[in-house]
C-alpha cells in the first residue's frame, strides 16, 4: 500500500470515526458535522498560555497523532494491503501506544495550569493501572499465531477468530483500548470538571489537531482490535479491504457507545484494583 493512499484513508476513517462520536453524543447524525467543526477551529485565535512550556505544550497534541499513525502503519487493510509489515508488529503497536501516556502528561504539563497537570496525571494513573491490559493479551495472541507479525496473526484465525479462542483476553483488551483513548467511562483526563482536562489550554488550530489525533487513535485502536480477535480481512462475499473497513469502524462505534451509561472510574480505584 502506498502511503499516499495510507493518509487519504486514515484521514477518511478519522471522519467517519468523528461522524459516530457526533451522532453518540447529540443523537443526531450530521455528516457535515465534524468539517463545520473543524474549519471553526482553524478559523479560531489560538491562545497561548502566558507561562507556558513551549516545547511540551506545542508537541503534546502532535505527539498523539503521531503514535497513531505509526500503530496504523503496521495494520494489514488485506494479505497485501499493509504500510509496513513488521515481523515484531505487535510489539510496534504497543510500544506506540505507550508515546500516548508521554504525548498526554506534556499536554498537561505544558501550559502550566493546574486543571491541566492534574488531567495529565489522572492519565498517567490510568496508563499504570491498564498497562498489564494490553501487553498480556498482545503475548497470547502472538503465542496463538507463533509469530508477532500482524499478518500472521490474522492468518492465524483462519478457522476461529480470536474473540473465540481468547474472550478474556478480548474483554481486558477493549477495556485497555477504552482509557487508552480515554473514552467514557474513562474520560476523566478530559473531564468537564477540569475545564477540559489536558484539552482546556488548547485553542483553535492546536485543539484541532488535538481532536484530530484523538479520533485516529480511537480509529487504529479499533483497527488493532479487529486484527487481534476479528480476523482482521477475513470474511466471505466482501474484499478483503471492505470487511478490515466495516470491522474497524464497527469495533469503533462498539467502543463509543460502550461507555456512555457507566459511571466515570476513578484512576486511584484502578490502581487499587
Amino acid at each position: 500500500m502506498s502511503v499516499v493512499l495510507f493518509v487519504v484513508l486514515l484521514l477518511l476513517g478519522a471522519y467517519v470515526v468523528a461522524i459516530i462520536e457526533g451522532w453518540v453524543t447529540t443523537g443526531r447524525l450530521e455528516p457535515a458535522g465534524p468539517l463545520a467543526s473543524g474549519l471553526a477551529l482553524v478559523g479560531r485565535e489560538s491562545i497561548v498560555p502566558r507561562q507556558l512550556d513551549r516545547t511540551l505544550f506545542e508537541m503534546g497534541p502532535v505527539l498523539v497523532l503521531i503514535a497513531a499513525v505509526l500503530a496504523a502503519a503496521v495494520l494489514p487493510l488485506g494479505p497485501d494491503s499493509v504500510v509496513v509489515n513488521l515481523a515484531t508488529g505487535a510489539l510496534f503497536v504497543n510500544a506506540a501506544f505507550a508515546y500516548v501516556a508521554v504525548a498526554l502528561v506534556m499536554a498537561g504539563w505544558g501550559p502550566n495550569g493546574a486543571y491541566s497537570m492534574v488531567a495529565g496525571w489522572r492519565f498517567l494513573g490510568q496508563v499504570i493501572a491498564y498497562g498489564m491490559l494490553i501487553i498480556m493479551p498482545i503475548a497470547a495472541v502472538g503465542m496463538r499465531a507463533q509469530s508477532l507479525s500482524m499478518v500472521d496473526i490474522v492468518h492465524s484465525q483462519d478457522p476461529v477468530w480470536n474473540i473465540v479462542t481468547q474472550p478474556v483476553g478480548f474483554v481486558l483488551f477493549v477495556l485497555a483500548a477504552m482509557a487508552l483513548a480515554f473514552l467514557p467511562p474513562f474520560d476523566l483526563p478530559i473531564a468537564t470538571e477540569l475545564a477540559g482536562g489536558v484539552e482546556g489550554e488548547y485553542t483553535g488550530m492546536r485543539l484541532a489537531v488535538f481532536r484530530l489525533a484523538r479520533f485516529t487513535l480511537v480509529l487504529t485502536l479499533a483497527g488493532t482490535i479487529s486484527v487481534f480477535y476479528l480476523g482482521g480481512w477475513l470474511g466471505a462475499g466482501l474484499p478483503a479491504w471492505l470487511w478490515s473497513a466495516v470491522k474497524t469502524l464497527a469495533v469503533a462505534a462498539a467502543l463509543l457507545l460502550a461507555g456512555r451509561s457507566l459511571a466515570r472510574v476513578r484512576e486511584a480505584d484502578m490502581l487499587a484494583w
